[in-house]
């Protein structure tokens, strides 16, 4: 099986990679580990598949325990007819890493299909934020991921230094819209693509609709059809800025079909975009940030509707399925009885939370819906 590591640009695919390679060097010394390395310039030759052909004509040897590692193949136009090749001979075992969604559902599930097992790789959870830094769990520290985010690289820069650490995002986020965007997708409007960017983070959980984008679109006097626009966040979807979250509807037990939601693969790229005024963003923030745990610990998630409200998170993982409202503060009755109502309003017993970022006054559990501040959740709820 071929090994497929994906994500955002910076989150650590390289690294997971160079790892495997130490692994492997130290279970079989004998091993022949062949390493391409796209972002390297040694490497600029190797352009499409009969480059790839043949740089490997005489790397892989006969009858020897051969490795190929690809880091961001995505580069090589028509990879995928090497890598079938090789996989169809048995001659080598191949790991690769890419930084665009379109490759895995175009040209490895057509040429590759049933053969490779894909490896999501997200920015630093927040217990792994803590590690990196060095922090304790505490509420300043809390307050520092969900300023930053959890790129890896941040550790190195040190988040007291804040202006190297936006500089920093803002490289990474300009890298994802050449490479990613503008040269893979082809997309002419740079301006209107990042306009549309700082729209979604201004909207992050909200949903975006036909009318939502038209109405944006309209103040912004440019003309370009609805269609149009959900192509160009289709394109930042395939380069892993922005996550598409379909609604569900509970009682129909269906996916509906429009009005997507859209939540950042990293938070600190979503302040970015979303810029200096987003002091009253934290409830997007939040809602972000439990989205990217529930991804973490391997769960399908979906945005729940009912005939009269809405549930943030429907996730589900191995059959068995989770209800999660996010809220900000939980402070009076009116609250409580809208963010847990509900919840008390979906008829089955999987397991239904309330999630904010202050501890409840009141007990932990309400009318048999649990209640997990935010800090507790991203730390200790790791089912």
């Amino acid at each position: 099986m071929i090994i497929a590591l994906t994500g955002q640009r910076r989150v650590g695919k390289s690294y997971i990679m160079r790892q495997l390679a130490v692994e492997i060097e130290a279970i079989n010394p004998d091993a022949n580990i062949v390493y391409i390395n796209k972002e390297k310039k040694k490497f600029d030759n190797i352009k499409n598949d009969d480059d790839l052909a043949n740089y490997l004509e005489d790397k892989i040897i006969e009858r020897k325990d051969n490795y190929l590692l690809i880091d961001e193949v995505q580069d090589i136009d028509g990879f995928e007819n090497v890598l079938r090749s090789l996989n169809a001979d048995e001659e080598c075992q191949i790991i690769i890493t890419g930084s665009n969604a379109k490759m895995f559902s175009s040209e490895l599930s057509t040429y590759l299909g049933g053969r490779y097992i894909e490896i999501h790789v997200q920015s630093l959870s927040y217990r792994e934020f803590l590690t990196f830094h060095n922090l304790e769990d505490s509420d300043s520290s809390l307050q520092k991921y969900l300023e930053f985010g959890g790129l890896p690289h941040l550790y190195r820069l040190g988040l007291e230094n804040e202006d190297m650490v936006w500089e920093y995002i803002r490289n990474i986020y300009n890298t994802i819209v050449l490479k990613d965007v503008v040269q893979r997708e082809a997309i002419r409007n740079v301006t209107l693509f990042e306009n549309l960017m700082s729209f979604v983070s201004d909207n992050t959980g909200q949903i975006v609709s036909a009318t939502s984008l038209s109405k944006y679109l309209k103040a912004q006097r440019v003309e370009l059809t609805p269609l149009s626009t959900i192509n160009y966040l289709k394109s930042a979807s395939n380069a892993y800025i922005v996550n598409k979250v379909s609604r569900y509807d509970i009682h129909g037990k269906r996916l509906l079909e429009t009005n997507d939601k859209y939540y950042f693969e990293d938070i600190g790229l979503r302040n970015l975009l979303a810029g200096p005024n987003r002091a009253g963003d934290i409830e997007k923030v939040i809602e972000n940030v439990v989205y990217l745990h529930l991804r973490n610990l391997g769960y399908k998630i979906n945005v729940g509707t009912l005939p009269n409200g809405e549930i943030d998170f429907v996730a589900e993982k191995s059959g068995k399925i989770k209800y999660f409202q996010v809220a900000y503060l939980i402070s009076d009755d009116r609250t409580i009885e809208r963010e847990f109502g509900n919840l008390l309003k979906i008829p089955d017993n999987y397991p239904k939370y309330v999630i904010s970022i202050n501890p409840m006054v009141k007990p932990e559990n309400y009318a048999g819906v649990m209640h997990i501040s935010l800090r507790e959740f991203l730390y200790s709820f790791l089912e």
